[in-house]
């Protein structure tokens, strides 16, 4: 007696199904599991992770935060650069932010920003960048000034009202960054007073003037200081941000900068695969390094 044809294919499914789940479900992990745990894999497979006296410390592929319990800077050691997850593995994920993000979200004064819901207030990635610059250069103790920055770390944009809605002449100027009673990066636009931004006040109608300054075209605080790699892991930091926290951390440790400048060279990666990126410093293994003399 034959097999009815339906009853054939569920068999063959079946069939199928148990094989393709033995051979890619058990076999298949099993193998790779093995082999990740060869000489020269282990280590990469177990996830890096960085020992110190038989304790982990961290993950030479994620970066991590050197701050005291207030988040400020610790001084003996190199600083990572931002993060907009706060280097939390579980939580891996850019801003979002673009170049068009310049202008914040001003915060209700009558509620307490440091609370758990906050005020309300949303920095756009212009400020982000102006206020991290400006605290870089203050710890590093060089200028952080750069263009379309204000002298107190905001970005430096104004909404502008025409008397023809996009153009014609100015009829008033805000400063939309600095909420009052801040004093306006800039006294007098085109001959309009510039007022400092209000909660609650709608701005939409007017036109969003980014206003360069007078910073120089380039900083002496390199672009991944101010700004978040794309996953916010990254565990390296430019020859350049190295370089700039030298004097710091050696200051800080005693040390003379050159011996400080010749662990930065020890713990410098070079391109992928020769030619891909730029040298990289890994912070936490320069840190352990200083650690250990």
């Amino acid at each position: 007696m034959r097999t009815p044809s339906w009853i054939s294919q569920h068999l063959a499914a079946v069939r199928a199904l148990v094989f393709f789940t033995v051979l890619l479900g058990l076999a298949y992990p099993l193998v790779i599991t093995g082999l990740a745990q060869l000489p020269g894999l282990k280590d990469k497979a177990d996830g890096s992770v960085v020992q110190v006296n038989g304790k982990p410390v961290g993950s030479s592929l994620i970066g991590q935060s050197f701050t005291d319990a207030d988040g400020n800077p610790v001084p003996k050691y190199f600083q990572s650069r931002p993060s907009a997850s706060g280097y939390d593995p579980d939580a891996t994920a850019a801003s979002n932010l673009g170049p068009e993000s310049i202008e914040d979200t001003l915060g209700d004064p009558a509620l307490d920003p440091n609370s758990e819901d906050g005020d309300g207030s949303k920095q756009a990635l212009l400020t982000q960048v102006c206020a991290r610059s400006k605290a870089v250069g203050d710890l590093e103790g060089v200028s952080g000034a750069r263009p379309y920055c204000t002298s107190d770390g905001v970005g430096a944009v104004l909404r502008v009202f025409y008397t023809g809605g996009l153009s014609g002449k100015v009829t008033r100027a805000v400063s939309v960054n600095q909420a009052c009673p801040a004093t306006p990066f800039l006294p007098v636009y085109e001959g309009v007073a510039v007022e400092c931004g209000r909660f609650g006040e709608d701005y939409s109608k007017g036109v969003l003037v980014p206003v360069r300054g007078d910073a120089p075209e380039t900083s002496p605080v390199p672009a991944d200081a101010v700004t978040a790699s794309g996953s916010s892991l990254d565990p390296h930091i430019s020859v350049e941000y190295a370089q700039l926290q030298a004097k710091r951390v050696a200051s800080a440790r005693g040390l003379p900068v050159g011996k400080v400048d010749a662990l930065i060279g020890e713990h410098t990666d070079g391109r992928a695969l020769g030619f891909m990126g730029d040298p990289a410093v890994n912070v936490l293994e320069l840190n352990l390094a200083l650690d250990r003399l």
